[in-house]
């Protein structure tokens, strides 16, 4: 599992930290910042969230307490990665927000959609026609 986390998240990284860049490089920005500091903050943005996606709501979502709610409630189990999923991209797109708005981008929540939208939407493509990541 920490395989596929580790390829995933360098797919993540490839994908989200260009956007952040642009974003955080643009004229959303309340001050201009040096490249150094955006490249660490495009970076930042997706590697605190990314192993909470994985492995936190992973882990709650394919617990037995989970299973147990699944008995009770069906709805719960036939959409669990859907519910997983929203739940997991919201978290992650708000989380990467109010990063990013706290470092001074003005349009932080559109810029974290935008880019999460944009890697989650090229994951599934890329799983699905060549299998990685």
């Amino acid at each position: 599992m920490v395989a596929r986390w580790f390829w995933s998240f360098a797919f993540t990284q490839l994908v989200e930290v260009p956007i952040y860049l642009r974003a955080l490089g643009g004229p959303d920005r309340v001050a201009p910042l040096p490249w150094p500091l955006r490249v660490g903050l495009a970076f930042l943005a997706s590697a605190l969230t990314h192993p909470y996606v994985w492995f936190v709501f992973f882990g709650v979502f394919y617990s037995r307490a989970y299973e147990d709610l699944g008995y009770r409630w069906p709805f719960l189990e036939v959409h669990r990665y859907t519910i997983y999923f929203i739940l997991a991209e919201t978290f992650a797109v708000v989380v990467e927000a109010l990063l990013l708005r706290g470092c001074g981008l003005r349009r932080a929540f559109l810029w974290s959609l935008l880019a999460n939208a944009t890697s989650a939407g090229l994951g599934f493509f890329s799983r699905h026609f060549i299998g990685w990541p």
